[in-house]
């Protein structure tokens, strides 16, 4: 199983629309907290979350206490700020990949504290960025591809 991670995810249809990839593709959401939306019943209704209850979630209040629970876990952390593409990375069943709120991606702390496992996804110039969801799947399944080809899927 492979695991998405949102730091402080912010708009609630992208998150709708992560946990519905992770619930087809069979891995577990993570999200770390201070949400951004609440978690309501009438707020998941309302953001068109009406599956919300069959999805594999975690809610954490930071990612120090993911980390503290998955001592022995890779995270590959998504980000435009680097080079590297993520098809260069050798993704595994277990590996957690971890994206940052739809303003701001993730904190520099995180991207510097394990550089050699950041990853981006290449766009043409002057492209801002990709939508969180849309970058999510391009991971999800690039790992589910390589763990499929090597048989550990």
């Amino acid at each position: 199983m492979f695991h998405v991670v949102l730091i402080e995810p912010e708009i609630p249809p992208n998150t709708g629309n992560i946990a519905r990839l992770c619930l087809a593709a069979g891995a577990r959401l993570h999200l770390i907290e201070p949400l951004g939306f609440s978690l309501d019943e009438k707020s998941l209704r309302r953001a068109g979350m009406d599956y919300w209850k069959e999805c594999d979630i975690c809610i954490w209040p930071s990612f120090d206490a993911l980390q503290a629970e998955a001592p022995q876990a890779r995270f590959f952390f998504f980000t435009t700020k680097v080079e590297r593409p993520y098809w260069e990375a050798s993704f595994a069943d277990g590996d957690h990949l971890v994206f940052g709120r739809e303003t701001k991606g993730l904190p520099e702390s995180l991207l510097s504290a394990q550089p050699e496992h950041c990853l981006t996804i290449p766009m043409q110039p002057g492209a801002r960025s990709l939508n969180l969801a849309t970058s999510v799947g391009i991971a999800l399944y690039e790992g589910i591809r390589q763990a499929s080809q090597s048989g550990a899927a």
